[in-house]
Formats: structure tokens, sequence, C-alpha cells
């Protein structure tokens, strides 16, 4: 698979409906820059519906991919080695908090293995029928994945965006369930950053203390030195230093983009296959909206990078994409004000008749 070919594949959103809907909400009884941000949001939206008048968020769907990665055998994450599909049982089970506000909002979600380093008899086969290989490699050493597992991890990631858009999707919150994910995802967005090892480390969803973020560091910087000779070729990079989920991860925000299909980005690893699929196609980013701030310095990073400002600032670095649905009522929000709010009445005079000299008074 040739990401290159995204790159023609992908449109920006309308910016000639994106103007006609700035002009229009200059005309709403509400004064303009009163709504703050969801002024900007509203006018997003109707660019990205192709529609000055925002119609409704009506079919909102998680997304979630899963995976293990090898890198968490050097103890760099906050939960065991191989237990990703614990968290998938959690989220299955409505436990998670993920599932919890997934269930308070009304949304669906839906999850993929395409990495777990379980058997699959653990979870339903409608879940584990999409794994691509059991497990990821050691980044710091090896290859995360062959390159023929790489290409079979973005044909899923687009093949399940496909899917949801025939669906009726309208919107995406896109999140991931890993061990060890963030290890990776800093060091891609290291690798296409141009940082170092230390700028983008991070203590991950479960937390870790000063020994293992010293462990970790060292993994990305060992894992860096691997991915700088492929920097030129994305599907290269993510069979180097990536992971079956975030390859598939990245493959999905590409044909979203194609599909015109918005998507609410979560923490790093959503940042970091974001950054990958940016240097695909430049214009794939203006599909996207950053729901949070997960706290990880490589988020920061790559979210300046692609000019992606957060919707959210709560503190919450749980992952699951919990802080991204928690941006969807914000984006909901915007879609109803930009359709429902009425127009201010044209000026009369008292007799009832049009202002002179005023334009379609």
């Amino acid at each position: 698979m040739n990401l290159d070919d995204f790159s023609d594949l992908i449109e920006r959103p309308d910016g000639g409906i994106r103007r006609d809907a700035e002009e229009r909400r200059e005309r709403l009884a509400v004064p303009p820059g009163a709504l703050g941000r969801l002024d900007e949001l509203g006018e997003w939206l109707s660019a990205a519906q192709a529609s000055v008048k925002v119609r409704a968020i009506a079919q909102p769907k998680v997304v979630l991919f899963a995976g293990d990665h090898g890198v968490a055998s050097l103890d760099v994450s906050g939960r065991p080695a191989g237990t990703a599909h614990e968290l998938v049982r959690a989220v299955l089970d409505g436990t998670s908090p993920l599932a919890v506000l997934a269930r308070a909002a009304n949304v669906p979600v839906r999850v993929m293995d395409a990495g777990l380093d379980c058997d699959p008899e653990l979870l339903p086969a409608e879940v584990v029928r999409h794994r691509i290989r059991r497990g990821s490699g050691r980044i710091d050493v090896e290859n995360a994945l062959t390159s023929e597992e790489t290409a079979a991890a973005l044909r899923l990631g687009v093949a399940i965006a496909d899917e949801e858009a025939d669906s009726g999707t309208d919107l995406v919150v896109l999140g991931d369930l890993s061990v060890g994910g963030t290890t990776p995802a800093s060091t891609l967005i290291a690798a296409l950053c141009g940082t170092d090892a230390s700028v983008v480390t991070g203590r991950g969803g479960a937390g870790i203390d000063d020994l293992a973020w010293m462990r970790k560091c060292a993994a990305i910087r060992d894992s860096l030195r691997r991915a700088r000779p492929v920097l030129g070729d994305q599907a290269a990079l993510l069979t180097a230093v990536g992971g079956a989920d975030l390859a598939a991860t990245t493959g999905f925000l590409l044909q979203a983009s194609v599909r015109r299909m918005p998507v609410i980005l979560d923490g790093v690893v959503g940042a970091a296959c974001a950054l990958v699929a940016q240097r695909a196609a430049f214009r794939a980013p203006d599909w996207w909206l950053a729901g949070q701030v997960s706290g990880e310095p490589a988020q920061s990073k790559a979210l300046d990078r692609m000019a992606l400002n957060p919707l959210l600032d709560h503190g919450v670095h749980v992952g699951e994409g919990t802080g991204a649905l928690l941006a969807l009522p914000l984006v909901q929000a915007a879609a109803a004000l930009a359709a429902e709010l009425p127009e201010r009445p044209e000026p009369t005079t008292p007799d009832g008749g049009d202002l002179p000299g005023v334009p379609g008074a």
C-alpha cells in the first residue's frame, strides 16, 4: 500500500461553504463571538458537511483499535505486558470509564483487535477476527511488524473507515486500548518532529515512577535510532517502530478523511497516527479535531505540528478515547446552536416599511 496515494484522494472541507456559514453566523441573533469557540466549531462542521445550515450529529460512534506492544516487557508501562485484553474486556463489560460515558451518552462503541497478545477465545469473535498478529515486536531492537503485516493493518483501518461511513456514522470518537502503546507513539512523534527522546517521554495513561520513566526514555532513544533511517517512508516507519494497532489507526484516519467523516482524536497514540497520516496527506488534518490535552508531552508536539487546538483540558489521561468522548457534547452543542439559533429580524421603520438605504431591508 502506497500511503502517498491518499494525498490525491483527500480534499479539504468546502471553503466556500465555510465562508457562507461565517456570513450566516454574522446574521444570527446572538452576537458574533459571544459563543466563543462554539462558533468556530459550527463553521467547521458546515464545511465538513458541505451544508451552510449544520445538521445535528445523529450517529456518532466510538472506534477503538487494540494491541499489545513488545516494548512493554521492558517495564515501561504502568500495566503488565500482554494485558491489553483486560482493557478490552472492561470496555465490553461496560466497567471502564469510556464505557460508562458512552452508555450515558448513548454512543455505540466498536472495538477491533489489531494486535492483542492473548488467546482469541478470551474475547468475542467479532473483536478478534480483525487481528493482524499476536503482539508487536520490541521496537528498541527489532521491527514492530513485517512490511506485509503493516500493509494488512493499514488495509484493516481503511476497511473499518469505509464500513463506518457506509453505515451512516457521521462523526467518530477515535481511541486506543493498548499496553506499551505510548512508547511507539512517542517514538513516531519524536522522529517526525526531530526531537530527542527526553522531550517526548511521558508517564502514560496508567502512570509510571521515575525509574520506569528512565527505562521508557532509553527505549524511545534506542527506537529512534531505528526510526530515523526510514523517515521518508511512512509505511516503513510504522513497520519499524509502530505496531498493528497504530498502523490500523493510521489507515482509518486517512480513509475517514477520504470519506469526509470527521474524527475526534484522543491522546498521544491517536496524535502519533495522525502525524504519520499528515505526512502522507497534508490535507487530512482538516477533518480532525483534537478532543483533549492528555498531559503527554509528545501529544502536544504532534498537535502543534498539525495546528490542532484541543477542545478540552481537564487533566484526563486514562486513555481509551475517554477524553475525546468528553469533547463530543461540545461538538454536538456547536452543531445544535449553528442549526437552530434564529437570525436577527431585518430592521424596519416605525410604520413597518423598510429602512431606506438598508440593503435587503
